[in-house]
């Protein structure tokens, strides 16, 4: 296996009211909804989708939560989170603190106001509106998009 990711797919409870927040909210640029033209059945997933181009060719992807466990042919349970959380990294740690207080405007749940770490970074917390966990940081050794 070639050490990549190509594509990360979120569950999401409502496709159009989250690609406005990720589009609006955390500011990623998203052309459209994709595969509308496949509307799925009881037992067919239905094919809409959001998708962002993001650096270096890795797609983020939003799914209905309903459509992904068909699509996985796994049972549709409860929505959880907390097990894993997404980095964005910023140039600085006034980027952290913005890019927190826009999301927090755009619907999003702080769930860590920023400090710094003992490890020597600055960062805080957040849950998107399907609760999924992000973390926005700044590292003097780390640089974003890298």
């Amino acid at each position: 296996m070639e050490q990549r990711i190509d594509v990360i797919t979120l569950a999401v409870s409502d496709l159009e009211r989250s690609l406005g927040f990720y589009r609006d909210g955390l500011g990623l640029e998203s052309g459209e909804i994709v595969g509308s033209d496949y509307p799925g059945d009881d037992e067919t997933p239905a094919g809409a989708a959001a998708m962002f181009k993001l650096q270096g060719g890795l797609r983020l992807m939003l799914y209905p939560r309903t459509e992904l466990a068909k699509d996985a042919n796994i049972p549709l349970g409860p929505a959880q989170s907390g097990e894993f959380s997404i980095g964005h990294a910023v140039a600085s740690r006034d980027e952290v603190d913005a890019m927190l207080a826009r999301v927090e405007a755009a619907g999003a749940t702080l769930t860590d106001q920023p400090h710094d770490r003992p490890w020597g970074i600055y960062s805080g917390y957040f849950r998107d509106l399907d609760g999924h966990l992000w973390e926005v940081l700044w590292s003097p050794r780390l640089e974003p998009g890298a």
